[in-house]
Order: structure tokens, then sequence, then C-alpha cells
């Protein structure tokens, strides 16, 4: 059983460079290059839908010359990366506040989009500026909009029309979420989209996590018995 998608919060770039005596430049440099990695075997697994926890709301908060050079590497990404990844097929998607970042950079993004919009071999999706918390506030916001508007009655907002509003609603759920870096958290990413994903966690840094890492999650994920709250034995949805 292969999962349609995966959401990968990827941990550990600054560890990995430390245990080395390298500046966590190198680290996060190395975290680049797993993507490519990941993103190559996901593919070849057949996977659809891989989400990357690239930058959270939160990681604003760091020393401002980390930021900078995070957000340095992502114009690098965008640049080098964009036009090989739709000769493969590959369509990209963000989600996220994007108005805070650089005008070049929300530019690379609005450009990536648009030049893979087409695209249907794997869909990547990068949550830059992203917050499972902000995701559903800001679905709230738009619900009560179409309220006060007078478009819907309070008896009419549901979780399906909630969801219809938050981020990745045309897409699947995640099936599985895999965590590196041997924290066992979530960490506000896609809080409510994971409802029932199966979560692995694993010691593996993300730089060094590589296609017989994502093999090992995958058969663990192979083994579980997803029951969206049914009785064991019983149909999912």
């Amino acid at each position: 059983m292969i999962p349609q998608h995966i959401a990968i919060i990827m941990d550990g770039n600054n560890r990995w460079a430390r245990r080395r005596n390298l500046p966590g430049s190198a680290g996060h440099r190395a975290g680049m290059e797993a993507i490519r990695k990941v993103l190559e075997a996901c593919n070849d697994q057949g996977v659809k839908v891989l989400t990357l926890f690239a930058f959270s709301s939160e990681n604003w908060g760091r020393p401002r010359s980390e930021v900078r050079y995070l957000l340095s590497l992502f114009i690098r990404y965008l640049r080098n990366e964009t036009r090989a990844l739709h000769k493969d097929g590959i369509r990209i998607r963000f989600i996220g506040e994007r108005h805070r970042f650089s005008q070049r950079l929300q530019l690379l993004m609005d450009e990536a989009e648009a030049l893979t919009a087409g695209n249907t071999e794997t869909t990547l999706v990068i949550a830059a500026d992203y917050g499972g918390r902000w995701d559903i506030a800001r679905a709230a916001r738009r619900v009560a909009e179409r309220l006060a508007a007078g478009d819907i009655s309070a008896d009419a907002i549901t979780p399906e029309l909630l969801h219809a509003e938050t981020c990745l609603t045309d897409l699947p759920a995640p099936d599985l979420c895999i965590r590196t870096g041997g924290d066992h958290r979530v960490s506000n990413f896609m809080l409510w989209q994971f409802a029932y994903s199966e979560l692995y966690f694993t010691e593996t840094l993300w730089p060094d996590f590589g296609a017989p890492d994502l093999a090992l999650a995958l058969e663990d994920f192979s083994g579980r018995e997803r029951r969206f709250g049914l009785r064991e034995g019983a149909d999912a949805p």
C-alpha cells in the first residue's frame, strides 16, 4: 500500500552540521540536496503528492542571519530546480502567507506555479511561512465573511464547509506524515489535514534521509490498519 500523499517535517539540518563541526548553513545546503533525493524516490514509488514543511510561521523568530540564508536558499532552489521539475512533469504548489517574503521571491513562486500548473506526474507542495493554526484561522475568517455577507447561515457551518476553505482542499489529505530528527511532534504543521494521518518518526537527520529511509517509512505504513475512527476490520471511507 503506497500513500497518495506524504507530508514531511524536515528536521535536523543544524544538528547535522554541528556533528560535523560545520556552520549551520552547510546543514541547510545538505538539506536542500536531500529534497532532490526524496522527491525522486517518491516519484519512483508512485506517491502523487509530496508536501514539505520548508519554512514555518515561527521560523521568522530565528536569528536574522539564519532567516536571510534560508530565504536565499529558497530563491536558489526555485531558480535552479523549477525548469528541471517542469521537465519531469512535476507540479509545484505553495501554501502559506507569501506577503512577508521579498517581491523577488514571491515572483519566483508565482512563476514556478504558473510554469508547472499543467503537470500531472507528481505534485510538490512547499509550505512556506505556513502554520496549521494560521490555516484554520484563515478558513474560519473566510467562513465568517460569508456568514456576515448573508451567503450562508450559521447552521450551514460544518466541518466540510470549513475544510473547503483550508489549504490543499483540492488534494487528498496526507496519508503519512514523516518527521526526521528524532522529535515526536507535528510543530503546528497541517493540523486540520492530519486528523487521520499516520505519523512516522525517525532519528535520521534530514540531510541523511534518502530513498532507503523512505522505504522504511513506507514499509511501516503498509503494516498499519487505517480505521478512520471505525472498528477494526470495518471498511474505511
